[in-house]
């Protein structure tokens, strides 16, 4: 087992789902959904190149709707904020967006390999900052930015070092390690799909 594999089965939050049905609204009517977060559900739209994607948490709504949230090539594309279309049981609103379809990491790839090198490192940090408790994502990720891991470079760093500012500016908490946080485009990219998290 992988460094990364350790670090998604002890701290990942994918066993964590998003526990309420799709909620009925007229542009999800017929769709298929095909994914399911701890804050969010994400139905097919057909056309293989954009989702809707219902979502609860306010950490995972800014990130994609705000101005000041990080974009650029390592960011999904978002469409559309199509407004608030319920509550989750949760208490907090549903927000329903439309972005582009991104895909699992495929193995071998420059993507799973900088998925890989980030995971690793951001594990390592967290362990290392564990008497932090709750503050010790944010400041792995912080020394992430400053001591990256091989690997990770160019773009890549210039999009982790925009996700750490989004992160301190909102005070939410960085999820490097759950599956389906970082994907892929069709093209290769690596995309920090849903980095972030509320306690």
């Amino acid at each position: 087992m992988s460094p990364s594999d350790r670090a998604r089965a002890r701290f990942g939050r994918a066993d964590l789902l998003f526990a309420d049905p799709v909620p009925r609204h007229p542009r999800l009517d017929g769709l298929t959904e095909i994914g399911r977060g701890e804050y969010s559900v994400v139905l097919d739209m057909g056309d293989g190149a954009r989702v809707m994607k219902v979502v609860s948490s306010p950490a995972d709504y800014f990130l994609y709707t705000a101005d000041d949230r990080p974009q650029g090539p390592h960011f999904p594309v978002v469409f559309a904020d199509h407004g608030v279309i319920g509550r989750a049981s949760n208490g907090y609103l549903l927000h329903l967006i439309e972005m582009e379809r991104l895909h699992p990491i495929a193995a071998h790839t420059p993507a799973a390999q900088a998925a890989n090198a980030l995971m690793d490192a951001y594990w390592a940090g967290c362990r290392k900052w564990a008497a932090l408790g709750p503050e010790m994502g944010r400041v792995a990720l912080f020394n992430l930015t400053e001591a990256p891991p091989a690997g990770v470079a160019g773009s890549v760093l210039d999009a982790l070092r925009a996700l750490s500012d989004f992160i301190d500016a909102y005070q939410v908490r960085p999820d490097l390690l759950s599956e389906g946080n970082l994907m892929m485009r069709g093209d290769g990219t690596l995309v920090f799909s849903d980095p972030v998290f509320l306690c």
